[in-house]
């Protein structure tokens, strides 16, 4: 299937690892050119070397200046953005007893602003060209509450709201924005979520992880490339009367119709 993304110009948050990664390495293999966005600029060098040829950029997308400065270096590097990806910045997981407004603070921070601050000038750009695809990867902790993961779910849950609503917003402009969240996926960052939860569980990180498994009817975790797999799809044009929605992708460990 020809998903017309070849010679297009992808901007990957969080581009270095995990499914970000794994977005990155998709879209070049549908033939685009791609720019990737991370916060550090050694996990951007060995992303590069995984990848290829692909444009990087250093950026703290919590800072709103900075993410605005990573956009223009992207464009003027790479052309005008055509697709954008969100995958960058994760909220730590706390257990609630120790949670304070500090914690709901450095989650939106880390997850709600690190997207918005990219979105705001991305959309705006996007809008001036009359065309764009923007595909937040965001994790269904926005919908399914946790106890270690009320603040980092909270601010999840406000970034399918602005997903929806510039989804929207911006229809007519030629735009669609959307979303996928995934459940517990192959990452570094749920490795990281899986010891806080042993840890909150007064358990081994195995039983965790084996706790975590059983509550899924395929079995397993997902893999990040079958989450970029849908990323690409989404983007691209087989996707055109897709917008405003976050597609859960858990292994229907929540069967759910919302």
């Amino acid at each position: 299937m020809d998903l017309g993304i070849n010679g297009l110009h992808v901007l990957v948050t969080g581009g270095s690892k995990g499914i970000g990664l794994a977005c990155a390495k998709a879209f070049l293999d549908e033939g685009a050119k791609v720019t990737i966005v991370s916060r550090s600029r050694q996990n951007l060098d060995k992303a590069a070397a995984i990848l290829g040829d692909v444009g990087l950029v250093a950026a703290d997308l919590s800072d709103a200046a900075d993410a605005a400065r990573a956009v223009g270096e992207a464009e003027s590097a790479g052309g005008p953005i055509d697709i954008l990806v969100n995958s960058a910045g994760s909220a730590r997981r706390t257990s609630a007893e120790d949670l304070s407004p500090d914690h709901y603070r450095a989650a939106m921070d880390a997850k709600f602003f690190s997207y918005v601050n990219v979105i705001d000038p991305v959309v705006k750009r996007m809008a001036e060209r009359g065309s764009g695809a923007i595909v937040n990867v965001i994790g269904n902790g926005g919908k399914v509450a946790s106890p270690i993961h009320i603040a980092g779910g909270a601010a999840n849950a406000a970034l399918m709201l602005a997903t929806a609503g510039l989804a929207n917003a911006y229809a007519g402009r030629g735009i669609r924005v959307l979303a996928v969240n995934p459940g517990l996926t192959e990452t570094d960052r749920v490795a990281e979520g899986l010891a806080a939860d042993a840890k909150a569980q007064g358990i081994t990180v195995d039983e965790a992880r084996q706790r975590g498994v059983s509550r899924i009817a395929l079995g397993r975790y997902a893999r990040p490339e079958e989450i970029a797999d849908a990323v690409v799809f989404l983007a691209s044009g087989r996707a055109s009367y897709i917008s405003g929605v976050s597609i859960t992708m858990d292994g229907v460990a929540v069967p759910t119709i919302i």
